[in-house]
């Protein structure tokens, strides 16, 4: 037997070697990436700013969001009840796509794969997919002929992380863990995170050759720390240079334990944290990912969502501090949106279809720009254009700027494009007073443009 297993894994080793000449991992690169190319890389990203992710799977039947086979310790067995009535009747994702659209989003990333195992996509390498359920298409190949088709860019999350898969190990993240750390060995007899690491990387080269040009790729999580899995189990390195050569322009994630002088991650992603946390971000590439409630998948009976100003503030926060956000949508296992969600995809569109100037293109302000109280400021460069939120409506009727003198030729209110007046300031003034009307435009959260000279 263990003549055996020492054979398997000299097979596998032997395969891995093969396969990284076959894909080109096993090279290093000709050349580092400048920062210039970077930054043209990531360029549609920064100006777009704004997105949707879409949590569908298994998960979606079970309505208690996509950690329920942990939560509960579901066994796979018990967990294949889902697999088996994997039927979205309902499911529209030209819908989807309209739904991102008119909110405002420029860009979706649906999971292909989470830690359940279970593929959305036809893939050689399992049967644990989409393919082999009573719905039996390929959701990845719909879902990406239908976001080119509406304009969108495509991205894709996949698991780093597979509870069904019988060579991932168990260890304390697993739905399996035992009581007793000793129980660890005996259970994991048998299993190989080589053979795993091979079904990864075969999967992932699937995702980024079957189905054309992907924009971005979301890999999800390593937790390296005691028993858990980290850079050292996907290999991250060989993972990322394998990535960037089959697909050159991808946008990828932080999630492999690789920092950005690794070349391994293009942005940070900072997780369900409040808009006040993100100002750590600034001045670096990151993308805040968020949910409308507590779960990501999902959930029929959670009800702690946020409401439009909150989510608003998220948006906003997340640009002022030159990030993105990335807004979650976990739809029902008959494959429509909840009416919840619906209702803040809704909201959310009707104020950027009046102030999206506010978001796309733009960024942090320069720091001599002082933002009133109760106001959140974002900048495009290009355009030479400063936006004020104003989170706090001054009943005064108006509002004073420190160190804007002699920097504004004209303000207006954004979403109806009035004109408001400058009040005239003495020559060497540092201070510009705006006259606002007494009540409040009846938009949550109004936006003052100045140009700049």
């Amino acid at each position: 037997m263990k003549l055996t297993v020492k054979r398997s894994q000299v097979l596998i080793a032997l395969l891995l070697c093969t396969l990284s000449n076959q894909w080109g991992y096993g090279q290093k690169k000709n050349d580092a990436e400048t920062i210039e190319h970077r930054n043209q890389r990531m360029q549609w990203w920064t100006n777009d700013r704004f997105g949707m992710f879409i949590h569908f799977g298994l998960y979606s039947l079970a309505a208690r969001g996509e950690w329920v086979k942990n939560i509960e310790r579901m066994t796979n067995e018990q967990y294949q009840t889902y697999f088996n009535r994997f039927n979205p009747d309902k499911l529209a994702i030209r819908e989807w796509m309209q739904h991102a659209k008119e909110a405002g989003m420029k860009y979706v990333v649906l999971t292909t794969k989470h830690h359940e195992g279970f593929c959305l996509f036809d893939s050689k390498y399992t049967d644990y997919k989409v393919t082999n359920t009573p719905y039996k298409k390929d959701i990845i190949a719909e879902y990406v002929a239908a976001a080119r088709e509406a304009g969108l860019k495509v991205g894709f999350y996949y698991s780093l992380i597979d509870w069904h898969h019988p060579d991932f190990t168990i260890d304390w993240l697993h739905p399996q863990r035992p009581g007793n750390d000793s129980l660890y060995a005996s259970l994991n007899r048998g299993k190989d995170m080589n053979r795993y690491r091979l079904y990864l990387y075969n999967q992932v080269q699937e995702l980024l050759t079957n189905y054309g040009k992907i924009d971005i790729l979301w890999l999800d999580m390593s937790y390296g720390e005691a028993t858990g899995k980290g850079r050292k189990d996907w290999d991250s390195p060989h993972l990322v240079q394998m990535i960037r050569r089959l697909q050159p322009q991808i946008i990828l994630n932080d999630r492999m334990e690789l920092g950005q002088n690794e070349g391994g991650a293009d942005f940070e992603t900072p997780e369900q944290v409040g808009p006040d946390e993100l100002t750590k971000y600034k001045g670096k590439y990151f993308e805040t990912c968020q949910t409308f409630s507590g779960l990501w998948g999902y959930s029929r009976d959670e009800n702690t969502w946020k409401n439009t100003r909150q989510l608003l503030d998220i948006l906003i926060s997340s640009v002022a501090n030159g990030g993105n956000l990335i807004l979650n949508v976990g739809p029902t296992g008959r494959g429509s949106f909840d009416p919840r969600a619906l209702n803040a995809l809704h909201a959310m569109g009707a104020w950027m279809n009046e102030n999206s100037q506010s978001i796309y293109g733009c960024g942090s302000a320069p720091a001599d720009f002082i933002a009133p109280p109760g106001t959140k400021l974002t900048y495009n460069k290009e355009l030479h254009k400063l936006y004020i939120h104003l989170f706090e409506y001054p009943w005064t009727g108006t509002l004073a700027f420190q160190n804007f003198g002699g920097k504004v030729t004209y303000a207006q209110f954004l979403h109806d494009y009035s004109q408001l007046v400058i009040s005239p300031h003495q020559p060497n003034d540092n201070k510009i007073k705006l006259i606002l009307p007494k009540e409040k435009p009846a938009v949550e959260i109004p936006v003052i443009e100045l140009t700049l000279k």
